[in-house]
């Protein structure tokens, strides 16, 4: 088969005869022309582009799911999440396999950046692979069939790829997305400002209560007035799969609540896992026929073939290629928009809706039969904000408004480090793709839970960077001054800017963000393995250089560099350079 070169000569060989591969503006389009009964595996490989790659080049690899990337280099790669897809619990590929960087490929070198990137994710993922042979370096791009067959499709279109080279990380990123939204269209909430408010998990977990939530509105309608949204979270329901239920925590029901919250002036969300059940629920009891199942007619139970969930397992995962869970979606979506007042669905555990499995329409695969049931889900939901959580990244491309893109929130420094680097490898999405989610905000400890006043500063840092979808996880009643004073300058900077700070290189140790025109934002950032640094910031006007959070002047007279010095370890600056 003929090679095919990009305009900036990257080549790329095609692997299959069966494939038709179309090269237009730099993004190769695939579809099936075979004329056999194809089965198509997950380790289907499409597309090889022969590369030389320095040794130390740093590399990025996104993940299928929410909680896994990978960076390093191609000798030294590390996982950052905790859970990668091919650890022992989530068990998409073997541990023993090589590594997979799914959706896209960053390679950073002393000329620049490459990009490798699937731009599309319809009905397949789609994931690299570095292989070297001796001096020869190839990435191969592969598609994960599921083990579906030709036949079964209700199309033969593939998916597309991309390569992106650039001097400019934000550039290679900027081009990728513009190729993104051909192919997926953003949906409209992705350019609004920002949801700020609290949410109820971090403060109670499952334990929340009617009161806890009323405690916490009374005070963002007295000292807390900006906070706008009140996220309720896990914990309101009787069971997973019984949305419409609540638990006797809540005796009062749910919708007399959100209607309570909307009348004193606030915004009501609240959280569903609307693709799992427990075995407890009445979903789950009344219709086993609407679950997923292994091919010898069995119900299939998620910890069958990956992480079996963190609370009220099992999981069954409803069959969304189903059209009468489809209509239960919209219905149960519906009924919170229009009769309970919700203007914001957190909707979690969205990888469990793309398992692959025994399904009502055969041929399709997890991920058409998870994008099937989202749209479900955005029928009923009108012109409410959908944030997606724990989700398949790609197959979620123009399906939710917000995504959160980091773990879970923990009061340690391990976990502030893991949500900054998490987010900070995903913070180019913000606005572009949809609106980033770094998790909630944490600033005072709890009696079970907590740390030092230096990582919550770190912590606050990394919001402050990062932007994106504001949210508090304390109890709002227990804030002390220090997080008083940290939220009145996040919002603060809210205003001047929605944008996510630009980092020009996958080291993630210094970002900048132009705050109205007038002043740059610059936040530095050592994490726990680095040594003392020392970054000389420089503008383009005649600055004053001050302390974000403490306005302290920093230097005596007006200049455009100034030298800042970061202690080993995890470590952070907020710096900004006023225009005189």
């Amino acid at each position: 088969m003929t090679a095919m070169v990009f305009t900036h000569t990257q080549v790329a060989i095609p692997v299959q005869s069966d494939l038709d591969y179309v090269l237009k503006n730099d993004q190769i389009t695939m579809q099936f022309t075979g004329v056999n009964n194809q089965r198509i595996d997950d380790h289907f490989p499409v597309l090889q582009f022969p590369i030389q790659i320095e040794t130390n080049a740093k590399i990025l690899g996104d993940g299928f799911q929410m909680l896994a990337q990978t960076s390093g280099q191609l000798n030294a790669l590390k996982d950052i999440g905790r859970c990668p897809d091919n650890n022992v619990s989530y068990r998409l590929y073997s541990a023993q396999a090589q590594k997979r960087f799914y959706n896209y490929l960053v390679i950073e070198e002393t000329d620049g950046f490459t990009l490798f990137g699937f731009t599309s994710c319809h009905r397949f993922a789609g994931y690299f692979e570095i292989n070297q042979v001796q001096t020869v370096t190839t990435v191969i791009a592969y598609l994960d069939g599921e083990h579906t067959q030709s036949q079964d499709w209700s199309t033969n279109l593939m998916e597309a790829v991309t390569v992106i080279k650039s001097n400019s990380l934000a550039d290679a990123y900027a081009c990728y997305v513009a190729k993104i939204q051909q192919n997926h269209p953003l949906r409209p909430g992705v350019k609004v400002d920002a949801p700020i408010g609290w949410c109820s998990w971090y403060a109670y977990y499952a334990q929340v209560t009617q009161q806890h939530v009323l405690d916490n509105v009374d005070v963002m309608c007295q000292t807390q007035s900006e906070l706008e949204w009140v996220l309720l979270d896990d914990g309101y329901q009787a069971f997973m799969g019984d949305w419409l239920t609540p638990s006797d925590k809540f005796p009062q029901g749910i919708k007399a609540l959100l209607r309570s919250i909307k009348e004193k002036g606030k915004k009501p969300a609240i959280w569903l896992a609307p693709f799992i059940a427990q075995p407890e629920s009445s979903v789950f009891k009344e219709h086993p026929d609407w679950f997923v199942r292994h091919a010898n007619g069995e119900l299939l139970k998620a910890e069958d073939i990956t992480y079996g969930g963190w609370r009220c397992t099992p999981w069954y995962i409803l069959d969304t290629s189903n059209i009468e869970v489809q209509r239960h979606l919209t219905a149960v979506v519906r009924t919170m928009k229009e009769d309970w007042g919700v203007a914001l669905f957190k909707l979690d555990a969205n990888y469990w809706g793309s398992l692959r499995g025994q399904r009502m329409q055969a041929g399709m695969t997890g991920i058409e039969a998870y994008r099937l049931g989202m749209q479900a889900i955005i029928d009923g939901a009108g012109d409410a904000l959908i944030l997606g959580c724990n989700a398949p990244m790609w197959p979620s491309l123009g399906l939710v408004d917000a995504m959160r893109v980091s773990d879970d929130v923990e009061r340690r420094p391990e976990r502030f480090q893991q949500i900054a680097k998490e987010t900070f490898y995903r913070s180019w999405q913000h606005r572009q793709l949809w609106q980033i989610d770094p998790d909630c905000i944490t600033l005072i400890s709890l009696t079970d839970q907590g740390t030092e006043q230096a990582n919550y500063e770190f912590h606050r840092d990394v919001v402050l960077a990062a932007g994106g979808v504001t949210l508090s996880g304390d109890p709002l009643p227990a804030l002390n001054d220090f997080a008083k004073q940290t939220w009145k300058a996040l919002l603060e900077r809210q205003q001047l800017s929605q944008e996510s700070a630009q980092f020009q290189s996958l080291s993630i140790c210094h970002s900048w963000l132009l705050l109205a025109h007038q002043h740059e934002l610059h936040c530095l950032f050592n994490y726990a393995e680095s040594k003392a640094t020392v970054h000389t910031l420089k503008v383009d006007f005649t600055a004053i250089w001050r302390d974000f959070w403490t306005g302290e002047l920093l230097h005596a007279e007006p200049t455009n560099t100034f030298t800042v010095s970061l202690d080993k370890g995890l470590n952070s600056r907020a710096i900004v350079a006023m225009r005189v």
